[in-house]
């Protein structure tokens, strides 16, 4: 215990209850008196004393340690000597995503969005020690999670995430403006935006290339990434008899993606196929790995369980030993 750190050391005053109780076990047991009373015991004077006359007090002494094994669990000893060597440059990532409806195209599988999120999903599980952030756009555009540690949170909402959450179109520019003003103020090492779109810019108030000009003032790089088969892909449409598969013509604006990243010392990348979209991500995450530099922390683990169970499992034995051992004569 004494390689431990505490959490709740106040909690250690509660061993005080101990000393009132032993005294009152010490009270009872002088003034008690015999079950069962006889004339005299001069007959029973040479017999030898029983192993439950030397184990009698065991009951309350395993009264005592489940109190002390419960204190030390609710004062939650962590261990801190566990030292573990972690990759950290300190880098925010804010992932843009495009969730127009022309994501629901079936060329990747099941569909553009849906690959789109769980390669995405992959992804933030890799770095554990990055900030990362989440926005959405199609017609306009909306920050789904600030930057964050907390990546079951980010997990979670890109999970959530769907078509018609917004007014449907694509609107580029905007997607990325509002991923820039998440990261403009952040004081990281490197400021990282993964923009995801199958479309061309139609809709909104900034034009792509201003707000890759924006991103480039902020020191922020800009991966692009379209998605979408060459020539025409398969799309749910809606008719009176139901859902109908349809062909329809795949158009991407790749040059504005291109110059987007090429402004902003990025990358652009076309993914055609759910094998495709995961290399993307995985060049991205070893292209935003070479700069981080190891360091080294201690890391606290929680010790309470053994303490909980081995309160427990003296709380059965004596309950045990009460009814059957140590069982009072009616």
């Amino acid at each position: 215990m004494s390689n431990y750190n505490y959490a709740n050391p106040e909690m250690f005053y509660l061993l005080l209850v101990m000393v009132p109780m032993v005294v009152w076990y010490i009270f009872r047991y002088r003034k008690s008196g015999a079950s069962l009373k006889i004339s005299t015991t001069q007959s029973f004077e040479g017999l030898a004393k029983g192993w439950k006359h030397y184990l009698r007090h065991s009951l309350f002494v395993i009264t005592l340690a489940v109190i002390a094994l419960l204190v030390v669990a609710l004062a939650r000893p962590q261990s801190s000597e566990s030292w573990e060597n972690v990759s950290t440059e300190g880098i925010d990532i804010v992932m843009a995503i495009d969730v127009s409806t022309s994501m629901l195209a079936r060329d990747l599988r099941p569909d553009r969005l849906e690959a789109a999120k769980d390669v995405a999903t992959q992804f933030i599980a890799g770095r554990p020690y990055d900030r990362i952030g989440l926005v959405v756009f199609s017609g306009e555009s909306f920050t789904q999670c600030p930057l964050t540690t907390d990546h079951a949170v980010v997990t979670n909402l890109l999970r959530g995430t769907q078509t018609g959450i917004l007014e449907d179109g694509t609107a580029i520019g905007n997607g990325l403006a509002t991923s820039v003003n998440r990261l403009k103020e952040s004081d990281a090492i490197s400021r990282v935006i993964i923009l995801l779109t199958d479309g061309e810019n139609n809709r909104g108030e900034i034009p792509p290339l201003t707000a890759a000009e924006i991103a480039k003032t902020f020191g922020i790089r800009v991966y692009t990434i379209g998605v979408g088969t060459i020539g025409t892909a398969p799309y749910p449409v809606q008719t009176p008899f139901g859902t109908r598969i349809q062909d329809v013509q795949v158009k991407i604006d790749e040059e504005s993606l291109q110059s987007i990243a090429n402004i902003t010392g990025g990358k652009y990348f076309r993914a055609t196929n759910n094998e495709k979209l995961k290399s993307i991500y995985d060049e991205i995450d070893a292209l935003e790995k070479s700069k981080i530099e190891v360091k080294e922390f201690s890391k606290k683990q929680e010790e309470f369980q053994p303490y909980a169970l081995a309160a427990m499992l003296l709380m059965i034995i004596g309950i045990l030993l009460k009814v059957s051992v140590f069982r009072n004569i009616p």
